[in-house]
C-alpha cells in the first residue's frame, strides 16, 4: 500500500494505491487521522488505484465518515471501477459515502 495526499485548506486528496487489508489499515487509519488532526474537513479518498480493499479497510473508511460527519465534515470516495465500487453497492455504503468516478467530478462538487 502507498498513501500520499495533497490539503488544499480544509480539503485533502488522498490517492491510496495497492492493497488495503487488515495488515494495512492501522498504516491507512493513521494517515487519515493525521489529516483529520491537521485540519482537514473534507477527505476525499481515490481508490482508482487499488487493487484490493477488505472489511477491515471499509470499517477505517467508515470510521473515518462518523469523525468527520459529527464535525460537520465530509467523506469523498472515488472509485472509477466496478468491481470496487461492487463492494459499496452490496454493503449498501453506496448510501453512506459521496462516491464520485473521477478527481474532476469530485473537484466539481
Amino acid at each position: 500500500m502507498q498513501v500520499t495526499s495533497t490539503v488544499e485548506g480544509p480539503r485533502a486528496v488522498v490517492a491510496a494505491s495497492g492493497e488495503l487489508d487488515v495488515a494495512t489499515a492501522p498504516e491507512l487509519r493513521a494517515y487519515l487521522h493525521k489529516l483529520i488532526d491537521d485540519g482537514a474537513s473534507t477527505l476525499v479518498v481515490d481508490l482508482s488505484d487499488v487493487g484490493f480493499l477488505d472489511s477491515t479497510t471499509l470499517g477505517v473508511l467508515i470510521s473515518v465518515h462518523k469523525r468527520l460527519a459529527e464535525a460537520g465534515g465530509l467523506v469523498e470516495l472515488v472509485i472509477p471501477h466496478a468491481r470496487l465500487l461492487r463492494i459499496f453497492q452490496i454493503t449498501g455504503l453506496d448510501r453512506v459515502f459521496a462516491i464520485r468516478s473521477s478527481l474532476t467530478e469530485a473537484a466539481i462538487q
